[in-house]
């Protein structure tokens, strides 16, 4: 349970680094050529990552994509994590993992996985200098996009204040997206949030960003969001108690993505 003098927890932390950031390994092997070579190997690589009292998932590295399941099954390598704590640590880089299972595959583990890791951040922590390219700030925005929308849903879920406001919101799907760019589904069923990659058939509510570049501008905290509500900057529709409970856990996820 998170600490109410808390301004976020572990737990939570947990299932966002698991689900969403290296959730966002998927689209990183779609968007840039070089990470789906980097990974392209000649039969398929499966990765299991098991946290003690908390999130567990499998990637599959398969013809230079990568794909993410929920749960721990038949795996060729395999992480182990005796908590939250020292999972979150590998991803910030102080704690280094021991694979429990897979010692022969460790090649890929070190030559492969960790580099495509290594892509990852330098997108989502891009420099300056790096987002002067425009392929590279469309590529790092678009994996910031897909990386915020599943942390919703994580905090939702997970996070003590979180699931407070899940507990107002009503069923339906909520369209989350950048006009001209990615988009996402925040399927609402029973309190229970889940993040969609791809644009809801019927969505009860919408909020979409009128540029890449006022999506980055946001997401970097350059820019109000709700000046830009005023400019229409921020198209948002539907049913806006969906919307503003949505917002409530956006605020939420710079706490823990910071």
């Amino acid at each position: 349970m998170t600490d109410p003098n808390r301004l976020t927890d572990s737990r939570t932390l947990a299932y966002i680094n698991m689900y969403a950031v290296f959730g966002a390994l998927e689209n990183l092997c779609e968007l840039d050529p070089k990470a789906s070579e980097l990974v392209r190997t000649k039969k398929p690589v499966v990765l299991g990552l098991f946290v003690k009292d908390g999130p567990n998932c499998t990637l599959t590295f398969k013809n230079g994509r990568c794909r993410l399941d929920d749960g721990v099954g038949p795996c060729d390598i395999k992480l182990s994590f005796s908590s939250c704590e020292k999972f979150n640590g590998m991803i910030d880089g102080t704690v280094t993992p021991i694979p429990s299972k897979g010692f022969g595959k460790i090649f890929f583990l070190l030559k492969k996985f960790i580099p495509l890791t290594d892509m990852l951040n330098a997108y989502m922590r891009a420099k300056p200098e790096d987002l002067e390219d425009e392929e590279f700030f469309k590529i790092s925005t678009s994996l910031m996009f897909y990386t915020i929308s599943v942390a919703i849903a994580q905090i939702a879920n997970n996070d003590q204040i979180g699931k407070f406001t899940a507990s107002n919101m009503v069923d339906g799907d909520i369209q989350m997206g950048i006009a001209g760019g990615p988009a996402a589904t925040i399927h609402v069923a029973n309190h229970h949030l889940l993040t969609i990659k791809q644009k809801p058939a019927e969505p009860r509510a919408m909020m979409e960003f009128c540029s890449m570049k006022l999506a980055r501008d946001l997401f970097d905290g350059n820019v109000n969001a709700v000046a830009c509500v005023g400019t229409g900057e921020i198209k948002m529709g539907g049913m806006m108690s969906m919307v503003d409970n949505l917002n409530r856990i956006l605020d939420r996820v710079g706490l823990y993505l910071a």
